[in-house]
């Protein structure tokens, strides 16, 4: 049985969708590790700060209001997140293998595990 130009487009342009959709994720799947590498830091600077009393609950406030002011288009820099990165950093700092683990998941993953610790 032969196939028709119809069935033959039809395949070829699904390979295509699919070379799209996997390029996508993969995409995705970079930018959220570097999303996490860079909360990771964020939570290790914070921390670092804090711990020598350089830091306080005021000064994370500020930094919060300081990137909205200054750069208003970057989002989920709020106090209450960078407290949660300051959190994400310091419940896996100790534990290498989860600290590599962790940083696989999403940022929404993460607060849910960390929220039930």
């Amino acid at each position: 049985m032969e196939k028709n130009n119809s069935e033959i487009t039809d395949n070829v342009f699904t390979e295509i969708i699919s070379l799209i959709r996997d390029a996508r994720n993969r995409a995705l799947q970079t930018v959220n590790k570097e999303l996490i590498n860079l909360y990771w830091q964020v939570g290790k600077y914070i921390s670092a700060k804090v711990k020598s009393e350089q830091w306080g609950k005021s000064v994370v406030t500020s930094l919060a209001e300081h990137i909205q002011r200054t750069e208003p288009e970057i989002k989920g820099f709020s106090d209450k997140n960078l407290w949660r990165m300051k959190q994400f950093y310091e419940i896996y700092q100790d534990n290498e293998k989860l600290a590599t683990m962790c940083r696989e998941l999403s940022w929404s993953h993460n607060r849910v595990i960390f929220a039930r610790l």
